[in-house]
């Protein structure tokens, strides 16, 4: 009874909250691209993703060209899949995971810090900067020696995290903030380096489709919100290091100026 009741409350409140209703539809959207990128793909989920459609098991639809043809790209790509997908078709896309996310084949790290970084590296500010998010609400990573925090999949979970609170504008003004100083700072770049240099159209689909998914996010929040994206400029300028000026004691030796 507690549970039939707790439901009926949730969905009325869905009902007659068309920001409820977004930030819904957005975490399953989410929670679909993240497990995307997290598992090797195996024959259940790609007969599902085939029969049902993608892009129409997605919530939010997009609506710019470039996201348009992702989509039908991506859709084309699972139609075109072996009715009986075998072993040499999931050994491909296996490969190519391992390529993407495991030992970077293609040299397109899923993790910030390597194109944020001037020396490309691993675990580098980024990271520390993301930790410092996850942590204002109590959260952390399983162990970043294997996925560092700001791995893709993880910045996605965070994003799904974020959007299942209570949806209000502060909620949706910290995942702009985020999107903004982390994910969409490199994610257009990693994705299409995968779409460029992966061994299948699979990989390849869905890197552009996530990209182009988080961009239009970001154009509704900014809707949303009434307060237009930052230029790319302003957003490098936001996450540049403060430098910190100590002062220094003057000294003063006979017969001579200051020195310092």
């Amino acid at each position: 009874m507690v549970n039939q009741m707790a439901g009926s409350t949730a969905e009325t409140l869905i009902a007659e909250d068309p920001l409820a209703v977004f930030c819904s539809a957005v975490t399953g959207d989410l929670s679909l691209l993240a497990m995307l990128h997290d598992i090797e793909p195996e024959e259940k989920l790609l007969s599902a993703l085939r029969s049902e459609g993608f892009s129409t098991s997605l919530g939010l639809r997009l609506k710019s060209d470039e996201g348009q043809k992702s989509l039908a790209f991506f859709d084309e790509t699972l139609r075109a899949l072996p009715e009986d997908i075998g072993t040499e078709t999931l050994d491909q896309l296996a490969a190519d995971y391992a390529s993407i996310y495991l030992n970077y084949g293609i040299n397109a790290s899923p993790e910030e810090s390597v194109w944020i970084d001037e020396e490309n590296l691993i675990c580098q500010d980024s990271m520390f900067q993301v930790r410092s998010c996850y942590e204002r609400h109590g959260l952390g990573v399983e162990d970043w020696r294997i996925r560092p925090d700001d791995h893709l999949v993880i910045q996605l979970r965070f994003l799904q995290f974020l959007f299942e609170k209570n949806p209000d504008l502060e909620v949706v003004r910290e995942v702009a903030h985020f999107m903004d100083e982390h994910l969409l700072r490199w994610l257009m770049q990693f994705s299409n380096r995968v779409a460029n240099r992966c061994d299948t159209p699979y990989f390849a689909g869905l890197s552009l489709v996530t990209a182009y998914y988080c961009e239009e996010l970001r154009d509704l929040l900014a809707n949303i919100l009434d307060e237009p994206r930052p230029t790319s400029e302003e957003i490098e300028e936001r996450m540049k290091p403060k430098r910190q000026v100590e002062s220094v004691p003057v000294s003063f030796m006979p017969g001579m100026g200051p020195a310092v």
